[in-house]
């Protein structure tokens, strides 16, 4: 028997509780500092800025990692490859190039403790059967999953939300049934969650995270003409329809926000400070 004290109580790390297996080993304060870091460590952690590890608690399961994402592994666990053949490999690979996302992600089952390296990120639990049994995620998102979610690479459905909607030509979709684990660039806090039935959703910027496969992903004007479109000064807008959920982060790209000075308050899809230079965008696009 192997025995841990990570669930021992500490005034520099404590035990998040999460979803399914997993849970979160997060560190109040980073104590493991050099004498000139430490003034940047201690109002990081007064920011929520801190060192988060996922522990899988395993009992005869599986569980699917990000390559290179492991750091310990206690008890009778097995390691083996996501791998079916070669051509499977070759399906993996070529998925790898289109996403970003590592070809190959060990698979670990078995009866133990599974820990995860630290990360700065901020980890997001998110059941299958939440998004209908299909989500779409950005690159470098996924983090781990059970080994009953399936992961796909999925293409946009048209060429303007390829080109033009900021969040790739392909993207990661996670299908089946459990838990995956992702990281997200800001907390859940800030995350906001919007809920479509048989409706549509408009946003300025590629600010969406995640949302449901069964929606339609689309790039278009902010008005019906190309001169409303810059006049409005909102240019062109990702689109979302049908039934399905979005998660939403508005707060990620804080550098167009007003300053009060007087800075910089540009679209963050057009990016144009005059009515001429956005329509010469929108031509150009």
């Amino acid at each position: 028997m192997v025995k841990a004290n990570f669930g021992e109580g500490s005034d520099v790390r404590k035990i998040v509780p999460g979803k399914g297996c997993y849970s979160v080993l997060e560190y109040e304060r980073d104590i493991s500092t050099d004498p000139s870091a430490a003034l940047t460590a201690y109002f990081s952690s007064k920011m929520n800025i801190k060192k988060r590890q996922v522990i899988a608690e395993m009992k005869d399961q599986a569980v699917i990692l990000q390559a290179g994402a492991m750091q310990m592994v206690m008890g009778n666990i097995d390691i083996a490859t996501n791998v079916k053949g070669a051509g499977d490999f070759m399906k993996k690979f070529v998925s790898s190039k289109v996403t970003g996302e590592t070809a190959v992600k060990p698979k670990y089952q078995g009866t133990g403790t599974l820990v995860l390296e630290p990360t700065y990120k901020y980890i997001l639990f998110e059941d299958i059967a939440d998004w209908n049994g299909a989500i779409v995620i950005e690159d470098g998102m996924f983090l781990a999953c059970d080994a009953t979610v399936d992961m796909k690479v999925v293409a946009r459905s048209s060429l303007s939300s390829a080109v033009l909607g900021g969040e790739g030509l392909f993207n990661t979709s996670l299908t089946g049934s459990g838990i995956a684990v992702l990281e997200s660039p800001v907390p859940r806090e800030e995350l906001i969650e919007v809920t479509l039935d048989n409706d549509v959703v408009k946003i300025d910027g590629n600010m969406a995270i995640a949302w449901s496969n069964t929606l339609d992903f689309t790039v278009e004007r902010s008005t019906k003409t190309l001169i409303g479109s810059a006049a409005s000064g909102e240019g062109l807008v990702n689109v979302y329809r049908g039934t399905g959920k979005i998660l939403m982060a508005p707060v990620r790209n804080n550098f167009y926000i007003a300053k009060p000075e007087g800075g910089n308050t540009g679209s963050s899809t057009g990016g144009a400070s005059t009515v001429g230079g956005l329509i010469g965008g929108l031509l150009n696009s």
